[in-house]
């Protein structure tokens, strides 16, 4: 045990140092983590709402830093732009949900409890165990987003084509589902 212990407080040290020679990486990671935690404490769905937009928005700053400009722009459009806003305006056009008489509540606080303490073990546990293999000048090409273009329409085009009319297909369904005709 106590080889265990002396193994997480050395990487924690470890982590001290890393926050302290990455202050951008450790403010977003802090936001997306607060703001996560906000979503599913919070009483307030609308509140969820917005503090879910600011941890898509902190997700996005991460992918910058990653150099991963592509997922930083479909995070922002499809999550923030599409998902989040979506949410938002379903909440402020429903009116049942305006009522003071529908709230968020959870019932099993005690459980949630032991199984955020079992996943908050486990996951020290493995990070403790891992050995991670960092590469000091990682070799990306030139434009990430042009090398994604060009992986798409020619390696998996058959593949995005069919997501494609997956969405396509769901996009039908919820046209149906949701026009009312008058019989």
């Amino acid at each position: 045990m106590t080889d265990f212990l002396s193994l997480v407080w050395d990487r924690l040290v470890e982590f001290v140092l890393f926050v302290r020679d990455n202050p951008v990486f450790s403010l977003l990671s802090f936001i997306s983590i607060f703001s996560g935690i906000m979503v599913v404490s919070l009483r307030n769905i609308f509140h969820c709402a917005l503090f879910l937009i600011l941890c898509l928005f902190s997700v996005a700053g991460i992918y910058i830093l990653l150099e991963a400009e592509f997922l930083a722009a479909v995070q922002v459009l499809i999550y923030v732009g599409a998902v989040a806003i979506l949410m938002i305006f379903a909440i402020m056009l429903t009116s049942r949900l305006a009522t003071k008489k529908i709230m968020q509540s959870n019932d099993n606080v005690t459980v949630a409890i032991f199984v955020c303490a079992g996943f908050l073990l486990t996951s020290l546990g493995s990070f403790g165990y891992t050995v991670w293999k960092v590469v000091d000048n990682p070799v990306l090409p030139e434009n990430n987003t042009l090398t994604i273009g060009k992986l798409l329409m020619t390696d998996y085009v058959l593949p995005f084509e069919v997501v494609s009319i997956v969405l396509l297909a769901a996009m039908i369904g919820a046209i149906v589902l949701a026009r009312r005709e008058k019989i």
